[in-house]
């Protein structure tokens, strides 16, 4: 522990004092793309060194000189290209969470509207195209659609050429643009078709869909991404807000804040640890599983270590601080896990790159067969060449492209629910295919993640008269302190009608427990207390405690008068199903590890029963995180499991993360799946989902690209020389609704698929 901290005090030690680091909310973000072009544009500004958008969590960490720049310069850079930068440093967290609440709602209600203007658009389109002024409705309905409800796609895509970028804000304005001023052109004068022998079409419902299927996927993407920042702030809510100060022979109550090194502080029973420090005074059992992730409360004596955010059980005692603010483990554990925990999802990422090539491709190509058709096209090459001009447009439509990957994730995510598996993101899905090793938490993970007895054997005179002595036991087990206590009590409540009086009752703290009943004198407590106390052990149960102690087993006696009468052991069960779970992942080829925070013993234990040949025992949040990196630098695609706030480092490090459904809160948060029934079992299904998921958008983002690669040269009319065919702009719509509709039918087949 202490050359963990040590070390984290030494990296903050070695930074560069002439620099200052910050790490401030980032709005208006609403792809991977926007976290690139913000994250390049603040790392260009002079005096800035070091640039870090992180997407998931919607922050800038950034690294600056402030004699070379201000906070200010960097938020109006950020501000030309259309997203902005929270500078208040009392609650930025607090107003990002509010903005990104309000975003949501604004973008949902205009989901809604936009969709119900868009459907009578459509029905006259389809079925009433010569119904009077049909052509005037659908401009009045479809006009809103894109140029308020959609608008933004415009300002962006505008902003976005301006820095001479392209995006799918691009496209989308482009063609959906397009299509609607010549169809209002065709609405206005139809007679300049009508002259030339030619009926004019309009394609207002083709841009007003695309508006509603990208406003779609976009309220899906703000959805999935509105609970990125909860485990932050879980962590955070583990350090009290106030403390108890320690002022010669007074106590008063002061914010945690304002503690500086050697204060001394009070912890009362029940209460947190306020920061990292060494006890002065008292004794207590303190419940450290948010680092070392085991469920038995630790005993602490004087010159014992506490550390913030550990849960003080009964006892009460003073500490002196010895770590305060940024210096303390939980601290560091938080700026570790915000470190770690965004990336971007590798489908968008390349999706969001080809759109950046597609885009100008495709309109220097509209505007090739435009110019073609007026050099070679005679008469009517002008209009040929309008034509021609405006389906390609229409038929680059990026629908099917920006379809491809939320429906199939939506399925994704909707099968994994069936079968108990609960999926965050995209990310998870994209990638949990692709796992060649896996980290398992013991505690919680492996094993049911609290002490049970697992065996309670009498001695051969004590068998008989088992029922009064278990009485007594209970009695005593109930009056103790102790965390075990707890399993012994929950073991005998039903074979117990009901608890004694004890005539004394005495604790021998860190050792068991002393009582007396009907003037016989009963001790329960560990094999040194009772070996010190120099009882008589029966043979049979001296030989059965050694076996236990050797499967790792926590062994208490029971003693009456001079003599031990039962023994008993208490263990942290393996699930029944984690052995079948392991061995299925052994099979498809992954490599399987166990971390613990437990003893080497213990851990070999448990890695024997369930088939793990690479385990590490005694192990810190951090030294998880580290063995994570490590597997990652040898090429390895790592997949983290766990279910304690001790794992939350490895599982915002790791490639996919995977928490137990009955694990802690921040685990579930900061995990991008979660197992809800804490079954391992659930997890080769979840990796066989994300590899039928991954297929379904490859053959998604197959069909949209083939359609355009065929459609587009036909659009632009490269089989009229030949066979005098020059395909109509309704035809494209419809090719570009049958690519959309194949797409989201292509994704539907995941439903039947069995895992």
């Amino acid at each position: 522990m202490k050359s963990d901290i040590d070390s984290l005090t030494a990296l903050l030690e070695t930074a560069d004092i002439t620099a200052t680091q910050a790490s401030m909310p980032v709005t208006g973000m609403t792809c991977a793309a926007c976290a690139i072009s913000a994250e390049s544009i603040v790392a260009n500004t002079p005096g800035v060194s070091q640039a870090n958008v992180n997407f998931a969590t919607q922050t800038l960490q950034v690294t600056y000189n402030p004699k070379q720049v201000k906070v200010i310069d960097m938020q109006k850079a950020l501000q030309s290209i259309g997203y902005d930068l929270i500078t208040d440093t009392e609650d930025a967290q607090g107003k990002q969470e509010e903005a990104q609440q309000t975003h949501y709602q604004a973008l949902k209600k205009k989901t809604l509207l936009a969709g119900l203007l868009t459907l009578p658009v459509v029905i006259i389109g389809m079925f009433f195209m010569d119904l009077p002024y049909g052509n005037w409705i659908m401009m009045g309905l479809s006009a809103p659609v894109l140029f308020y409800f959609g608008r933004n796609f415009f300002v962006n895509a505008f902003r976005q050429a301006r820095h001479r970028k392209a995006n799918m804000d691009t496209l989308v304005a482009l063609s959906t643009g397009t299509a609607f001023v010549f169809s209002v052109f065709n609405t206005l004068y139809p007679e300049f078709w009508h002259a030339r022998g030619l009926h004019p079409h309009v394609y207002f419902e083709a841009s007003a869909v695309v508006i509603v299927f990208i406003l779609l996927g976009k309220l899906l993407e703000e959805k999935a991404k509105s609970n990125t920042s909860s485990a932050i702030k879980k962590l955070i809510g583990l350090q009290p807000k106030t403390v108890w100060l320690v002022e010669g022979n007074t106590e008063r109550e002061v914010p945690v804040s304002t503690i500086q090194k050697g204060n001394i502080l009070l912890v009362r029973a029940g209460e947190k640890v306020p920061v990292d420090g060494e006890i002065s005074f008292g004794t207590s059992f303190v419940d450290e599983s948010m680092i070392s992730g085991e469920p038995v409360p630790v005993s602490k004596q004087i010159g014992d270590k506490v550390f913030t955010g550990t849960i003080n059980q009964k006892g009460s005692f003073r500490f002196r601080a010895e770590k305060v603010g940024s210096e303390t483990l939980l601290a560091q554990i938080i700026k570790l896990v915000q470190d770690a925990q965004g990336s971007k999802a590798p489908v968008q990422k390349l999706v969001d790159k080809i759109a950046g090539i597609f885009v100008p491709v495709v309109f220097v190509l509209a505007l090739l067969s435009l110019v073609t058709w007026l050099v070679l096209g005679g008469n009517n090459g002008l209009t040929q060449g309008l034509l021609a001009f405006v389906t390609v447009l229409v038929i680059a439509c990026p629908c099917a492209l920006g379809l491809a990957t939320p429906t199939a994730i939506m399925v994704g995510v909707g099968k994994g629910a069936e079968q108990g598996i609960l999926i965050k993101d995209a990310e998870s899905l994209e990638q949990a295919y692709r796992l060649n090793a896996i980290i398992l938490d013991k505690t919680g993970t492996i094993t049911e993640g609290k002490p049970v007895v697992t065996d309670l054997v009498w001695s051969d005179e004590a068998r008989f008269r088992q029922n009064e002595l278990k009485a007594a036991l209970f009695s005593m087990e109930q009056q103790s302190e102790h965390p075990l206590a707890e399993a012994v009590v929950r073991y005998l409540r039903d074979e117990v009608s009901s608890a004694v009086t004890l005539d004394s009752f005495e604790s021998v703290t860190g050792n068991g427990i002393k009582a007396s009943w009907q003037g016989w004198t009963y001790q329960v407590g560990s094999p040194k207390y009772i070996h010190s106390q120099k009882m008589t052990i029966p043979a049979e149960l001296s030989s059965l405690a050694d076996t236990w102690a050797e499967a790792a087993k926590t062994v208490i006696y029971f003693s009456e008068e001079r003599k031990v009468v039962a023994i008993l052991a208490i263990a942290d069960k393996v699930k029944e199903t984690s052995a079948k779970a392991i061995q299925l992942l052994q099979q498809r080829g992954i490599e399987v590890y166990m971390l613990t925070g437990d003893n080497a013993r213990t851990a070999a234990s448990v890695a024997r029963q369930v088939g793990i040949p690479h385990f590490q025992a005694e192990v810190m949040p951090s030294d998880k995180a580290n063995f994570v990196k490590k597997l990652q630098n040898e090429g390895k695609i790592v997949g983290m499991v766990g279910d304690g706030i001790n794992d939350s480092q490895a599982l915002a490090q790791a490639n996919v993360s995977i928490a137990m459904g009955k694990g802690s809160d921040i685990a579930i948060d900061v995990a991008k799946m979660t197992l809800i029934t804490s079954d391992l079992q659930l997890l080769p299904k979840a990796l066989k989902l994300s590899r039928l998921t991954v297929n379904a958008i490859r053959q998604n983002l197959f069909w949209a690209f083939i359609y355009n690669l065929i459609g587009i040269p036909i659009a632009a009319g490269v089989l009229y020389p030949l066979y005098g065919f020059l395909l109509d702009p309704i035809i494209a719509g419809a090719a570009m609704a049958l690519s959309s509709v194949s797409v989201v039918a292509n994704s539907l087949r995941l439903k039947a698929k069995k895992l």
